[in-house]
């Protein structure tokens, strides 16, 4: 067997386009807001939820009447997912985010994208939805990063 020696740099340049690019780091700020607007939700903490996110804002969601803007968007999300969990009987409701498919930072602009699951009971007895996705938009701001706008998709058929 003969051993060939290649110098380092010449090693590494042949297998470079054979090695995944390290991802970049997302932005603490950016994860931070977002994990503090899923601890709200799953405490039930309305106003620590409306606090993640800009005033104005934009909601889409699965429930009528499916889009939220402007002012207080957040907060009178809030109230109408409320309104609807109380109607269909669910309660204890829990969101979990997968790891993030995407977390793009560019300047004072954000966008992330997460699997997500969405665990509550209805009528006491324990539902699961798999199969969700959590799209962010956030802004950066003079007190942090934001949420501008959000969506969810529930991943039913």
């Amino acid at each position: 067997m003969h051993k060939i020696l290649l110098p380092a740099a010449l090693l590494a340049a042949l297998l470079a386009p054979f090695v995944p690019a390290a991802a970049p780091a997302a932005d603490s700020g950016v994860m931070a807001v977002i994990n503090r607007a899923i601890s709200a939700f799953n405490t039930g903490d309305a106003k620590a939820w409306a606090a993640t996110c800009t005033s104005p804002a934009a909601i889409i969601d699965d429930f009528p009447p499916h889009s939220w803007q402007g002012p207080d968007a957040c907060a009178r999300w809030w109230t109408a997912w409320g309104a609807d969990a109380k109607k269909n009987g669910d309660t204890d409701a829990v969101v979990t985010l997968g790891t993030p498919r995407l977390v793009s930072v560019t300047g004072e602009r954000a966008y992330a994208v997460f699997p997500a699951t969405y665990a509550y009971k209805q009528h006491g007895r324990p539902v699961t939805q798999t199969g969700a996705v959590f799209t962010f938009a956030l802004g950066k701001t003079g007190a942090g990063w934001l949420i501008t706008s959000w969506a969810w998709s529930d991943g039913r058929p």
